[in-house]
């Protein structure tokens, strides 16, 4: 499976523990994750991790895209929930659009770590495998 991961700062040492404690599970798959995130969890579980840009230089455009293009099957998105100073900034804009792809195209997505942790159980009792079917990139999809 592919899994996107994203942490805004003020999340990224929760995102850390919680791929610390499922990096089992985690390693049975292909991650990508937006920049600084990238590296804290590499550096922390020794995952590999293909490394996005970073928010603020587009990395939740690149997985966007990517969601798009139906080759991403689990998004975690930790997300700062606190009110930002302009309720329509772009940032906003850019985090509207992401989970609305995800809506879009049938992504389970986790924005806090009760829901992440409802997903990575559920990853690996096999119970997404479903999305093998639908991910053109999926190692089901490549050997036919």
């Amino acid at each position: 499976m592919e899994i996107a991961i994203i942490a805004h700062d003020m999340k990224k040492e929760l995102i850390t523990q919680f791929c610390i404690a499922y990096c089992g599970i985690l390693s049975k798959h292909n991650i990508c994750a937006t920049g600084i995130t990238a590296k804290y969890i590499s550096d922390a579980t020794g995952l590999k991790i293909e490394k996005m840009l970073s928010g603020e230089q587009g990395g939740e455009q690149q997985i966007a895209s990517r969601i798009a293009y139906n080759e991403i099957d689990v998004l975690i998105y930790f997300r700062d929930t606190r009110p930002s100073s302009d309720m329509y900034s772009e940032h906003d804009k850019i985090e509207r659009e992401l989970l609305l792809a995800c809506d879009r195209y049938n992504i389970p997505v986790a924005t806090n770590i009760a829901t992440a942790e409802v997903i990575i159980m559920a990853l690996d009792r096999g119970d997404l495998s479903w999305r093998e079917l639908v991910n053109p990139t999926s190692s089901y999809n490549r050997n036919r």
